[in-house]
Protein backbone atom coordinates (compact mmCIF):
# COMPACT_ATOMS: atom_id res chain seq x y z
CA UNK A 1 0.00 0.00 0.00
CA UNK A 2 2.52 2.33 0.90
CA UNK A 3 4.68 1.73 -2.28
CA UNK A 4 1.02 2.84 -4.02
CA UNK A 5 0.45 5.92 -2.10
CA UNK A 6 4.55 7.21 -2.77
CA UNK A 7 3.73 6.20 -6.84
CA UNK A 8 0.70 8.80 -6.11
CA UNK A 9 2.60 11.77 -4.51
CA UNK A 10 4.69 14.63 -6.73
CA UNK A 11 6.14 17.70 -6.11
CA UNK A 12 3.71 20.51 -5.31
CA UNK A 13 4.52 22.47 -8.53
CA UNK A 14 2.21 24.27 -11.67
CA UNK A 15 3.40 21.50 -13.80
CA UNK A 16 2.45 18.47 -11.84
CA UNK A 17 -1.19 20.45 -10.88
CA UNK A 18 -1.75 20.09 -14.70
CA UNK A 19 -0.42 17.05 -15.89
CA UNK A 20 -2.67 15.68 -13.15
CA UNK A 21 -6.01 17.83 -14.54
CA UNK A 22 -7.59 16.35 -17.59
CA UNK A 23 -7.60 19.98 -18.78
CA UNK A 24 -7.51 23.39 -17.85
CA UNK A 25 -9.62 24.50 -16.24
CA UNK A 26 -10.93 27.97 -16.08
CA UNK A 27 -11.64 28.10 -11.98
CA UNK A 28 -8.76 26.08 -10.30
CA UNK A 29 -9.73 25.98 -6.28
CA UNK A 30 -6.92 25.10 -3.74
CA UNK A 31 -8.52 24.35 -0.47
CA UNK A 32 -7.45 24.56 3.07
CA UNK A 33 -8.37 22.49 6.42
CA UNK A 34 -7.96 25.72 8.56
CA UNK A 35 -7.15 29.56 8.31
CA UNK A 36 -3.72 31.12 8.37
CA UNK A 37 -1.38 29.10 9.03
CA UNK A 38 1.70 30.60 7.88
CA UNK A 39 3.46 27.64 5.87
CA UNK A 40 -0.25 26.78 4.57
CA UNK A 41 -0.44 29.78 2.97
CA UNK A 42 3.22 29.88 1.88
CA UNK A 43 2.42 26.79 -0.45
CA UNK A 44 -0.20 28.77 -2.05
CA UNK A 45 1.16 31.70 -2.35
CA UNK A 46 4.41 29.61 -4.28
CA UNK A 47 1.92 27.34 -6.12
CA UNK A 48 -0.28 30.44 -6.93
CA UNK A 49 2.65 32.06 -8.32
CA UNK A 50 4.05 29.16 -10.61
CA UNK A 51 0.18 28.96 -11.89
CA UNK A 52 0.04 32.76 -12.92
CA UNK A 53 3.48 32.70 -13.93
CA UNK A 54 3.51 29.58 -16.04
CA UNK A 55 -0.22 28.73 -16.56
CA UNK A 56 -1.71 32.09 -17.76
CA UNK A 57 -4.10 32.43 -14.85
CA UNK A 58 -5.10 35.98 -14.17
CA UNK A 59 -7.24 36.28 -11.08
CA UNK A 60 -6.86 35.41 -8.05
CA UNK A 61 -10.43 35.08 -5.55
CA UNK A 62 -10.08 34.82 -1.77
CA UNK A 63 -12.86 33.65 0.69
CA UNK A 64 -13.12 37.17 2.25
CA UNK A 65 -15.75 40.05 1.49
CA UNK A 66 -16.31 40.88 -2.34
CA UNK A 67 -17.23 44.35 -2.00
CA UNK A 68 -13.79 45.19 0.67
CA UNK A 69 -11.97 42.87 -1.87
CA UNK A 70 -12.51 45.92 -4.31
CA UNK A 71 -10.20 48.08 -2.39
CA UNK A 72 -7.51 45.72 -3.06
CA UNK A 73 -7.85 44.86 -6.52
CA UNK A 74 -7.65 48.56 -7.60
CA UNK A 75 -4.50 48.68 -5.24
CA UNK A 76 -2.71 45.65 -6.91
CA UNK A 77 -4.05 46.44 -10.56
CA UNK A 78 -3.27 50.73 -9.97
CA UNK A 79 -1.15 51.02 -6.81
CA UNK A 80 -4.22 53.10 -5.75
CA UNK A 81 -4.03 53.39 -1.63
CA UNK A 82 -1.29 52.53 0.54
CA UNK A 83 -0.44 48.70 1.63
CA UNK A 84 -1.29 49.07 5.36
CA UNK A 85 -4.48 50.81 4.73
CA UNK A 86 -5.67 48.00 2.17
CA UNK A 87 -4.78 44.91 4.51
CA UNK A 88 -6.95 46.54 7.22
CA UNK A 89 -9.88 47.31 4.66
CA UNK A 90 -9.73 45.15 1.73
CA UNK A 91 -10.24 41.76 3.93
CA UNK A 92 -13.06 40.31 6.29
CA UNK A 93 -12.70 38.07 9.19
CA UNK A 94 -9.19 39.67 10.10
CA UNK A 95 -7.76 37.90 7.28
CA UNK A 96 -5.53 40.92 6.12
CA UNK A 97 -3.52 40.10 9.75
CA UNK A 98 -1.69 37.22 7.82
CA UNK A 99 1.48 37.79 6.64
CA UNK A 100 0.70 35.33 3.97
CA UNK A 101 -2.03 37.36 2.76
CA UNK A 102 0.14 40.45 2.80
CA UNK A 103 2.87 39.01 0.89
CA UNK A 104 0.42 37.22 -2.01
CA UNK A 105 -0.99 41.23 -2.16
CA UNK A 106 2.63 43.00 -2.12
CA UNK A 107 3.74 40.45 -5.07
CA UNK A 108 0.46 40.46 -7.32
CA UNK A 109 1.10 44.45 -7.25
CA UNK A 110 4.77 43.89 -7.93
CA UNK A 111 3.48 41.34 -10.58
CA UNK A 112 1.38 44.10 -12.24
CA UNK A 113 3.65 47.31 -12.12
CA UNK A 114 4.34 48.26 -15.52
CA UNK A 115 2.11 45.60 -17.43
CA UNK A 116 -0.97 46.87 -19.41
CA UNK A 117 -4.48 45.95 -18.30
CA UNK A 118 -4.98 43.57 -20.07
CA UNK A 119 -2.00 41.33 -18.90
CA UNK A 120 -2.23 42.67 -15.05
CA UNK A 121 -3.53 39.77 -12.50
CA UNK A 122 -6.46 40.59 -10.61
CA UNK A 123 -7.54 40.34 -7.20
CA UNK A 124 -11.14 39.48 -5.92
CA UNK A 125 -12.94 38.44 -2.55
CA UNK A 126 -16.02 36.30 -3.61
CA UNK A 127 -17.45 35.73 0.21
CA UNK A 128 -20.34 37.91 0.86
CA UNK A 129 -19.72 40.94 3.35
CA UNK A 130 -20.46 38.39 6.30
CA UNK A 131 -18.64 37.65 9.81
CA UNK A 132 -18.83 34.88 12.22
CA UNK A 133 -20.20 37.74 14.83
CA UNK A 134 -22.46 39.69 12.14
CA UNK A 135 -23.51 40.43 8.50
CA UNK A 136 -23.31 44.27 6.98
CA UNK A 137 -25.91 46.34 6.29
CA UNK A 138 -27.01 46.14 2.63
CA UNK A 139 -26.84 49.97 2.70
CA UNK A 140 -23.43 49.85 0.45
CA UNK A 141 -24.63 47.47 -2.29
CA UNK A 142 -28.02 49.11 -2.60
CA UNK A 143 -27.03 52.59 -2.76
CA UNK A 144 -24.06 52.30 -5.30
CA UNK A 145 -26.23 49.89 -7.22
CA UNK A 146 -28.90 52.86 -7.40
CA UNK A 147 -26.92 55.32 -8.17
CA UNK A 148 -24.91 53.13 -11.20
CA UNK A 149 -28.68 53.21 -12.61
CA UNK A 150 -29.23 56.66 -12.15
CA UNK A 151 -26.50 58.03 -13.91
CA UNK A 152 -27.32 55.24 -17.05
CA UNK A 153 -31.18 53.78 -16.96
CA UNK A 154 -33.91 55.64 -17.65
CA UNK A 155 -34.88 57.45 -14.28
CA UNK A 156 -38.40 56.96 -15.08
CA UNK A 157 -37.78 52.89 -14.36
CA UNK A 158 -36.23 53.49 -11.36
CA UNK A 159 -38.26 52.41 -8.61
CA UNK A 160 -37.70 54.74 -5.92
CA UNK A 161 -35.04 58.01 -5.05
CA UNK A 162 -32.16 57.24 -3.26
CA UNK A 163 -33.46 59.29 -0.37
CA UNK A 164 -36.21 56.83 0.06
CA UNK A 165 -33.70 54.23 0.09
CA UNK A 166 -31.74 55.80 2.75
CA UNK A 167 -35.42 56.15 4.98
CA UNK A 168 -35.91 52.36 4.70
CA UNK A 169 -32.63 51.20 5.68
CA UNK A 170 -32.09 53.37 8.86
CA UNK A 171 -29.65 53.04 10.51
CA UNK A 172 -26.23 50.69 9.77
CA UNK A 173 -26.13 49.50 13.61
CA UNK A 174 -29.75 47.71 13.39
CA UNK A 175 -28.60 45.52 10.53
CA UNK A 176 -25.01 44.77 12.34
CA UNK A 177 -26.56 43.79 15.73
CA UNK A 178 -24.17 40.91 16.91
CA UNK A 179 -27.61 39.89 19.29
CA UNK A 180 -29.27 38.75 15.57
CA UNK A 181 -26.64 35.88 14.87
CA UNK A 182 -28.16 33.80 17.84
CA UNK A 183 -31.37 35.69 18.06
CA UNK A 184 -34.05 35.67 15.53
CA UNK A 185 -36.15 38.31 17.27
CA UNK A 186 -32.74 40.80 17.25
CA UNK A 187 -32.82 40.80 13.38
CA UNK A 188 -34.75 43.18 11.21
CA UNK A 189 -34.32 40.97 7.85
CA UNK A 190 -38.14 40.20 7.90
CA UNK A 191 -39.66 43.80 8.82
CA UNK A 192 -42.13 46.08 7.33
CA UNK A 193 -38.77 48.27 5.48
CA UNK A 194 -36.59 45.12 5.05
CA UNK A 195 -39.41 43.50 2.85
CA UNK A 196 -39.90 46.73 0.88
CA UNK A 197 -35.93 46.87 0.39
CA UNK A 198 -36.47 43.03 -1.05
CA UNK A 199 -38.73 44.06 -3.38
CA UNK A 200 -36.62 47.43 -4.66
CA UNK A 201 -33.20 45.54 -4.89
CA UNK A 202 -35.13 43.13 -7.49
CA UNK A 203 -36.46 45.99 -9.11
CA UNK A 204 -32.85 47.35 -9.31
CA UNK A 205 -31.22 43.84 -10.17
CA UNK A 206 -34.31 43.39 -12.95
CA UNK A 207 -33.15 46.97 -14.74
CA UNK A 208 -29.26 45.87 -15.16
CA UNK A 209 -31.02 42.61 -17.63
CA UNK A 210 -34.25 44.84 -18.69
CA UNK A 211 -31.56 47.92 -19.60
CA UNK A 212 -28.43 45.68 -21.23
CA UNK A 213 -27.82 47.48 -24.25
CA UNK A 214 -27.86 50.86 -22.92
CA UNK A 215 -26.30 50.50 -19.51
CA UNK A 216 -23.29 48.22 -21.08
CA UNK A 217 -22.76 50.95 -23.93
CA UNK A 218 -22.99 53.78 -21.35
CA UNK A 219 -20.02 51.89 -19.12
CA UNK A 220 -16.65 50.66 -18.89
CA UNK A 221 -16.42 46.84 -18.38
CA UNK A 222 -15.41 47.38 -15.22
CA UNK A 223 -18.25 49.46 -14.39
CA UNK A 224 -20.78 47.00 -15.90
CA UNK A 225 -18.60 44.48 -13.91
CA UNK A 226 -19.13 46.29 -10.00
CA UNK A 227 -22.83 47.06 -10.58
CA UNK A 228 -23.75 43.68 -11.25
CA UNK A 229 -21.66 43.09 -8.35
CA UNK A 230 -23.46 45.40 -6.43
CA UNK A 231 -26.53 43.48 -7.45
CA UNK A 232 -25.78 40.39 -6.35
CA UNK A 233 -24.49 41.69 -2.99
CA UNK A 234 -27.39 43.56 -2.08
CA UNK A 235 -30.04 41.04 -2.75
CA UNK A 236 -28.04 37.84 -1.29
CA UNK A 237 -27.54 40.36 2.08
CA UNK A 238 -31.18 40.93 2.17
CA UNK A 239 -32.07 37.25 1.54
CA UNK A 240 -29.29 36.75 4.45
CA UNK A 241 -30.87 38.91 6.98
CA UNK A 242 -34.58 37.57 6.58
CA UNK A 243 -33.30 34.31 6.97
CA UNK A 244 -31.46 35.30 10.26
CA UNK A 245 -34.95 37.12 11.59
CA UNK A 246 -36.05 33.02 11.12
CA UNK A 247 -36.72 31.21 14.37
CA UNK A 248 -37.01 27.75 12.58
CA UNK A 249 -35.25 24.75 13.43
CA UNK A 250 -33.66 25.10 9.56
CA UNK A 251 -33.16 28.67 10.47
CA UNK A 252 -28.68 27.73 10.36
CA UNK A 253 -28.80 25.79 7.36
CA UNK A 254 -30.65 28.45 5.52
CA UNK A 255 -27.54 30.69 6.40
CA UNK A 256 -25.02 28.12 5.40
CA UNK A 257 -26.57 27.02 2.49
CA UNK A 258 -26.74 31.46 1.69
CA UNK A 259 -23.45 32.39 2.10
CA UNK A 260 -22.36 29.54 -0.09
CA UNK A 261 -24.79 30.46 -2.71
CA UNK A 262 -23.35 34.05 -2.64
CA UNK A 263 -20.42 32.36 -3.10
CA UNK A 264 -20.90 30.58 -5.97
CA UNK A 265 -22.56 33.42 -7.65
CA UNK A 266 -19.52 35.59 -7.64
CA UNK A 267 -16.94 32.56 -8.75
CA UNK A 268 -19.42 31.88 -11.36
CA UNK A 269 -18.77 35.91 -12.29
CA UNK A 270 -14.90 35.76 -12.00
CA UNK A 271 -15.03 32.77 -14.31
CA UNK A 272 -17.06 34.54 -16.92
CA UNK A 273 -13.72 37.04 -17.17
CA UNK A 274 -11.21 34.37 -17.63
CA UNK A 275 -9.11 31.97 -15.63
CA UNK A 276 -8.87 32.04 -11.66
CA UNK A 277 -7.28 30.83 -8.69
CA UNK A 278 -9.51 30.39 -5.79
CA UNK A 279 -8.48 29.88 -2.12
CA UNK A 280 -11.24 29.04 0.71
CA UNK A 281 -11.83 26.53 3.19
CA UNK A 282 -12.17 23.16 1.95
CA UNK A 283 -15.49 22.70 3.27
CA UNK A 284 -17.08 26.09 0.43
CA UNK A 285 -15.01 24.82 -1.86
CA UNK A 286 -15.61 20.39 -1.99
CA UNK A 287 -17.77 18.77 -4.84
CA UNK A 288 -19.65 16.92 -1.94
CA UNK A 289 -22.13 18.30 0.60
CA UNK A 290 -20.52 19.85 3.41
CA UNK A 291 -21.34 19.11 6.98
CA UNK A 292 -20.73 20.56 10.54
CA UNK A 293 -21.97 20.23 13.53
CA UNK A 294 -24.00 23.27 15.45
CA UNK A 295 -25.37 23.17 19.11
CA UNK A 296 -24.96 19.57 19.02
CA UNK A 297 -26.87 19.54 15.82
CA UNK A 298 -25.67 17.78 12.48
CA UNK A 299 -26.09 21.15 9.82
CA UNK A 300 -26.01 20.45 5.77
CA UNK A 301 -25.59 22.28 3.23
CA UNK A 302 -24.31 22.61 -0.59
CA UNK A 303 -20.99 24.42 -1.01
CA UNK A 304 -19.88 26.50 -3.45
CA UNK A 305 -17.48 24.37 -4.95
CA UNK A 306 -20.42 21.93 -5.32
CA UNK A 307 -22.70 24.52 -6.90
CA UNK A 308 -20.12 26.09 -9.58
CA UNK A 309 -18.83 22.78 -10.01
CA UNK A 310 -22.55 21.69 -11.39
CA UNK A 311 -22.68 24.57 -13.43
CA UNK A 312 -18.46 24.24 -14.83
CA UNK A 313 -18.34 20.57 -15.29
CA UNK A 314 -14.45 19.97 -15.85
CA UNK A 315 -13.94 23.82 -16.34
CA UNK A 316 -13.55 23.49 -12.51
CA UNK A 317 -10.99 21.87 -10.72
CA UNK A 318 -10.29 21.23 -6.76
CA UNK A 319 -7.20 20.66 -4.63
CA UNK A 320 -7.98 20.05 -1.38
CA UNK A 321 -5.20 20.40 1.56
CA UNK A 322 -4.52 17.99 3.86
CA UNK A 323 -1.96 18.66 6.90
CA UNK A 324 -0.24 16.18 9.58
CA UNK A 325 0.27 18.75 12.62
CA UNK A 326 -1.13 21.77 13.90
CA UNK A 327 1.00 21.58 17.30
CA UNK A 328 0.63 24.73 18.67
CA UNK A 329 -3.01 23.98 18.65
CA UNK A 330 -2.38 20.50 19.23
CA UNK A 331 -3.26 18.46 16.40
CA UNK A 332 -0.06 16.55 16.67
CA UNK A 333 0.88 13.50 14.51
CA UNK A 334 -2.00 11.82 12.99
CA UNK A 335 -3.06 7.90 13.61
CA UNK A 336 -1.47 5.98 10.77
CA UNK A 337 -4.60 4.60 9.16
CA UNK A 338 -5.99 7.22 8.39
CA UNK A 339 -5.51 9.37 5.28
CA UNK A 340 -2.79 11.82 6.62
CA UNK A 341 -1.52 9.62 8.38
CA UNK A 342 -0.52 7.62 5.45
CA UNK A 343 0.56 10.52 4.00
CA UNK A 344 2.62 11.78 6.76
CA UNK A 345 4.71 8.40 6.62
CA UNK A 346 5.73 10.12 3.14
CA UNK A 347 9.47 11.66 3.77
CA UNK A 348 9.17 14.84 1.83
CA UNK A 349 7.61 18.00 3.61
CA UNK A 350 4.96 18.41 1.39
CA UNK A 351 3.36 16.18 -1.28
CA UNK A 352 0.93 16.97 -4.87
CA UNK A 353 -0.97 13.38 -4.46
CA UNK A 354 -3.02 12.69 -7.02
CA UNK A 355 -6.38 11.81 -5.24
CA UNK A 356 -8.07 9.49 -7.83
CA UNK A 357 -5.32 7.15 -7.58
CA UNK A 358 -4.38 7.18 -3.78
CA UNK A 359 -8.29 6.16 -3.78
CA UNK A 360 -7.71 3.41 -5.69
CA UNK A 361 -5.02 1.97 -3.98
CA UNK A 362 -7.32 2.43 -0.53
CA UNK A 363 -10.32 0.52 -2.54
CA UNK A 364 -10.48 -2.66 -0.53
CA UNK A 365 -9.87 -0.25 2.90
CA UNK A 366 -11.83 2.28 4.11
CA UNK A 367 -9.32 4.53 6.01
CA UNK A 368 -11.14 5.96 9.27
CA UNK A 369 -11.53 9.77 9.47
CA UNK A 370 -9.56 11.83 11.39
CA UNK A 371 -10.71 13.73 14.72
CA UNK A 372 -9.72 16.40 15.37
CA UNK A 373 -8.84 17.96 19.33
CA UNK A 374 -9.18 21.44 18.04
CA UNK A 375 -12.28 23.22 16.18
CA UNK A 376 -10.55 25.11 14.13
CA UNK A 377 -9.65 22.41 11.80
CA UNK A 378 -10.85 19.62 9.69
CA UNK A 379 -9.51 16.80 8.77
CA UNK A 380 -10.13 15.27 5.03
CA UNK A 381 -13.62 13.22 5.00
CA UNK A 382 -11.83 9.82 3.12
CA UNK A 383 -15.31 9.09 1.71
CA UNK A 384 -14.46 12.33 -0.20
CA UNK A 385 -11.37 11.31 -2.14
CA UNK A 386 -13.12 9.77 -5.03
CA UNK A 387 -14.25 13.77 -5.82
CA UNK A 388 -11.23 15.72 -5.44
CA UNK A 389 -8.46 16.41 -8.28
CA UNK A 390 -5.38 16.51 -6.05
CA UNK A 391 -4.20 17.18 -2.16
CA UNK A 392 -1.78 18.94 -1.76
CA UNK A 393 -0.44 17.44 1.89
CA UNK A 394 1.68 19.62 4.19
CA UNK A 395 3.29 17.55 6.98
CA UNK A 396 3.76 20.63 9.46
CA UNK A 397 1.43 23.73 8.91
CA UNK A 398 4.18 25.79 11.01
CA UNK A 399 7.92 25.57 11.00
CA UNK A 400 10.41 27.12 13.57
CA UNK A 401 10.95 30.00 11.72
CA UNK A 402 8.65 30.96 8.92
CA UNK A 403 9.36 30.44 5.15
CA UNK A 404 10.39 33.32 3.19
CA UNK A 405 8.84 34.06 -0.28
CA UNK A 406 10.62 33.20 -3.34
Amino acid sequence: MIAGIRDAAHAVEAATVMRLLPNRPRLLALGEPTHGEDRLLDVRNALFRQLVEQEGYRTIAIESDCMAGLLVDDYVTSGVGDLDEVMARGFSHQWGAFPGNRELVRWMRAYNDGRPASAQLRFAGFDGPLEITHAASPRHALTALHAYLTTRADAELLPCAADTLDDLLGGDEQWTNPAAMTDPSASVGRTPEAARLRLIADDLVTLLDAQLPQLVAASTPEEWDRARLYGRTATGLLRYHAAMADPSPSRMARLLALRDAMMAANLLAVAERGTALVNAHNSHLQRDRSTMRMGGQPVRWWSAGAIVSTHLGREYAFLATAVGTIRHQGVDTPPPDTVEGLLYALPQERHLVDAHRLAATLATTTPPARVSPWFGYAPLDPTHLADIDGIVFVRDARSELREQPA
